[in-house]
């Protein structure tokens, strides 16, 4: 084949989901217009994921899967694609969601941005595109977090729905991030949360000073049986926490934050000025 190109599965894990896909495919004896055939991709298509230069979808990976007659295997395309998926998230973040998703009571610190649990899809929008310009993901990426942040949203309406407990630093709120529109709708879905029956939001002022016990992001989290763990994160990694004799102090320390944060009605009348400023 003339126009065959030499691929490099040691280039990444985009490059190495394409060099094994070739495998598959020629395997089988099949050309790229063949297997584009089997999927319903074009042809186009498959030389782009093969070469590295189109990361796999979710949906695409499913198809490769139905073709090759791996789905649910060990060596599933679909498992590649979230490692891969995952390989852009903090270490230990993917099985905290998991965690998080099944939780009767959710506690949460943030600096600096609104956390995913909160966000607005705009807002989020925002933050995953402005990574993407920056170089530090691709643009599928930047979807898949998008799209990860409804998912986790879903858990906050299951039945029964946990306890969420949110403490945003006040640089949360103030930060702009997006244009104002975005902003003021965001602010407006803060106010929301603060209304549901099985949430409490605070800020924590800037004053507070030396008396904040935390200066990174952290979220303690309680089990359906009661057990506890915390996930706490720096901006190279994620640490997921499970010894009970490490998350109770942890713990302790966010109650000491909630007494030293704004009550709820403080709070929402802080973001509500806000708001003034984004109408």
């Amino acid at each position: 084949m003339v126009n065959r190109k030499e691929l490099n599965p040691e280039a990444g894990p985009v490059a190495a989901f394409g060099a094994r896909m070739r495998g598959f495919r020629e395997a089988r004896g099949w050309s790229q217009e063949e297997l584009a055939q089997q999927v319903s991709y074009s042809s186009q298509h498959i030389s782009a994921v093969e070469t590295g230069r189109k990361p796999p979808t979710l949906p695409f990976s499913r198809r490769l899967d139905r073709a090759f007659g791996t789905a649910e295997s060990a060596d599933s395309f679909e498992r590649e694609w979230r490692d891969i998926r995952q390989g852009s998230l903090l270490e230990g973040f993917p099985e905290f969601v998991g965690y998080e998703g099944r939780a009767a009571e959710i506690r949460l610190y943030e600096v600096g941005i609104i956390p995913g649990l909160l966000q607005t899809t705009e807002y989020a929008e925002v933050l995953a595109r402005s990574a993407v310009e920056r170089g530090a993901i691709t643009e599928e990426q930047a979807n898949e977090r998008v799209a990860l942040v409804a998912e986790r949203q879903a858990a906050l309406v299951r039945t029964p729905p946990p306890l969420v407990l949110a403490v945003l630093d006040e640089s949360c709120i103030r930060r702009p991030i997006g244009s104002d529109a975005v902003m003021g709708a965001q602010l407006e879905r803060l106010v929301s949360f603060a209304a549901l029956p099985n949430t409490i939001l605070q800020v924590a002022r800037f004053d507070m000073g030396e008396r904040r016990p935390f200066d990174l992001p952290v979220t303690v989290v309680t089990q359906p049986d009661r057990s506890l763990l915390s996930y706490a994160e720096s901006a190279q990694r994620g640490h997921l926490e499970r010894d009970n004799k490490l998350v109770l102090p942890m713990l302790a320390a966010y109650h000491q934050l909630q007494a030293e944060a704004l009550s709820q009605a403080a709070s929402v009348a802080m973001i509500n000025q806000l708001r003034k400023g984004t109408l």
